[in-house]
């Protein structure tokens, strides 16, 4: 499964600039709605746009694996034994 990091990366700039950052200062810089990164953020399995991830890295100065990671998902056991 493909997850999206973009709590852990609003809470590292939140961090390093020691202020909280919101969706909403996120959605004014990178032109994403506001509805759409809540999704990004919160909703499991959330399929977005190579643009909107583009956008999320200019914004955060990071790579693509810093806002997407790859989640393995549990093997399924073979039922042919």
């Amino acid at each position: 499964m493909i997850r999206f990091r973009l709590k852990e990366l609003l809470a590292e700039k939140g961090f390093q600039e020691n202020r909280r950052v919101t969706l909403d200062e996120v959605s004014q810089a990178t032109g994403i709605h506001r509805t759409t990164l809540s999704k990004i953020a919160n909703q499991r399995g959330y399929n977005t746009g190579t643009e909107n991830v583009d956008r999320l890295c200019e914004y955060f100065g990071c790579q693509v694996e810093d806002v997407i990671e790859h989640v393995p998902t549990s093997a399924k056991p073979d039922s042919s034994d």
